[in-house]
């Protein structure tokens, strides 16, 4: 497991010493007006392995990946989980979807996207990583979550399973819809061998969800891979939410780690229902359990920003 506090650290000593890329009050940056919104944001995993060994280079649990970075224009996280199948030709799956997220947030902090096109990030982060002069060869879905400082919406792009949730006054307002081409088989991002090419799922960033609406002060902003959505509900997730009281980091913090340390739990509980379970009986197929998988969980609340 890498734990929330480390990945809090993290995260805080990588812009100017301070809170200043997790949290919109802390200053650094430049640009925050009047009246600007910001995100203060946490994150926790687990990865499905976690007791072989630490965290991965980069924020990574297991195969999946994440960033949180900060731009004067915008705060913007994202998540990515790297499909396990590559493992069985030789291939580590977290690397491509490391890879694609530090692409993603090196592009944020140079200033290189729109606020309002999360699926232009993803685009040429991808396309970075095609051009590479070394092929890096793997698959992984991706769900990039933009908060425009200045005019308090929020963009976002999902492909494949991954997704977020909004809520309001305790009440899920807003959420991604899961993108499957058939029964636990996500959208996906794809880089395979040239004699591969056409055989590997591959999909276009194009191919998105891409969503716009305005949020609030106050909002909660959870983003995740499967492997909480996969064992949580959302009602469960909502439990788990309302011991969130103020946007305080610390408080953020320990809710993430809850949420995420619960659905961990879950994973390995032979006797309970899981979505993933309930799915797949859906699908006419006898399983039950909780689904044992690499966990991210990004928790964002909607702040006043100041400069």
């Amino acid at each position: 497991m890498f734990s929330v506090l480390s990945y809090g650290r993290l995260v805080a000593r990588a812009v100017l010493g301070g809170l200043s890329q997790t949290d919109p009050r802390a200053g650094g940056g430049g640009g925050g007006g009047s009246g600007d919104y910001g995100l203060v944001t946490a994150g926790c995993g687990f990865g499905k392995d976690f007791r072989k060994g630490l965290l991965k280079k980069g924020a990574c649990y297991g195969d999946d990946a994440c960033f949180v970075a900060r731009h004067r224009s915008a705060d913007v996280l994202g998540v990515a989980d790297g499909v396990g199948g590559w493992r069985d030709y030789g291939v580590d799956p977290s690397q491509f979807s490391g890879t694609l997220m530090r692409t993603c947030e090196r592009l944020v902090k140079e200033g290189r996207f729109v606020p309002s096109n999360p699926v232009g990030i993803l685009t040429t982060s991808y396309c970075e990583l095609l051009q590479n002069k070394v092929p890096l060869l793997g698959s992984s879905t991706a769900c990039i979550v933009v908060l425009d400082r200045s005019s308090h919406r929020l963009h976002t792009a999902n492909l494949g399973d991954s997704g977020f949730l909004v809520v309001r006054g305790g009440e899920v307002v807003h959420r991604s819809d899961e993108q499957q081409h058939y029964f636990n088989t996500p959208f996906q991002l794809s880089i395979a061998p040239p004699e591969a090419e056409g055989v590997v799922l591959s999909d276009s960033p194009d191919a998105a969800d891409s969503t716009s609406f305005d949020v609030q002060l106050g909002d909660i902003i959870l983003t995740a891979t499967d492997g909480l959505f996969d064992n949580m509900p959302d009602y469960m997730i909502l439990q788990e939410l309302k011991k969130l009281k103020n946007s305080n980091y610390e408080s953020i913090q320990r809710t993430a780690r809850s949420i995420a340390e619960q659905a961990h739990e879950l994973a390995y509980d032979p006797n309970y229902m899981s979505p993933f379970a309930q799915f797949a009986c859906d699908n006419g197929l006898n399983v039950r359990g909780g689904k044992p998988d690499d966990i991210t969980v990004l928790l964002s609340i909607v702040a006043e920003y100041t400069d």
